[in-house]
């Protein structure tokens, strides 16, 4: 079965690989000396210490799990072949909504680097998908729980 792809900037594919190389190096060290240590407490029935590092060995290795298919599975946005005012993955637009002076800045990526609590939406959700291909100057409706909201792309960057 062939997985989706995943589209990541550069730096999102960076720090994957980082995060994967921590995960098969240190941190499953760190859990096995955690093991070790607890099974030579003795009895393992009781030892919530063993517990603790069991469920964290489970959780770091599906994360590495994880991490190997994001990144097999992984498509480097290249915008080169998108003209420079156009909203594409990877790249900032600038909005103002209808009504309000305040401009706001979107970088839109793929759904593993979304952080929009920093400006990084998602090409799938809502305003991401509504953006995608637009460009400067144009008037942009989305669907948003309280009612429809209207955007002005005020610039591609």
């Amino acid at each position: 079965m062939s997985e989706s792809p995943v589209y990541l900037t550069q730096s999102g594919l960076d720090a994957l690989q980082e995060e994967l190389a921590y995960l098969v190096g240190e941190r499953r060290q760190q859990i096995a000396q955690q093991i070790a240590e607890a099974k030579a407490e003795g009895d393992l029935r009781e030892n919530a210490g063993y517990d603790e590092a069991k469920n964290a060995q489970a959780f770091v290795e599906g994360r590495i799990r994880e991490l190997k298919v994001k990144i097999h599975n992984a498509h480097i946005i290249d915008d080169t072949q998108i003209p420079d005012d156009q909203v594409a993955l990877g790249r900032s637009v600038v909005v103002r909504e209808n009504g309000y002076d305040d401009e706001e800045i979107y970088t839109i990526v793929g759904s593993t680097e979304t952080d929009p609590s920093n400006g990084r939406i998602s090409n799938e959700s809502p305003i991401g998908k509504a953006l995608i291909g637009r460009m400067a100057g144009d008037v942009v409706r989305v669907e948003a729980p309280a009612g429809e909201i209207e955007f002005e792309i005020v610039r591609v960057e």
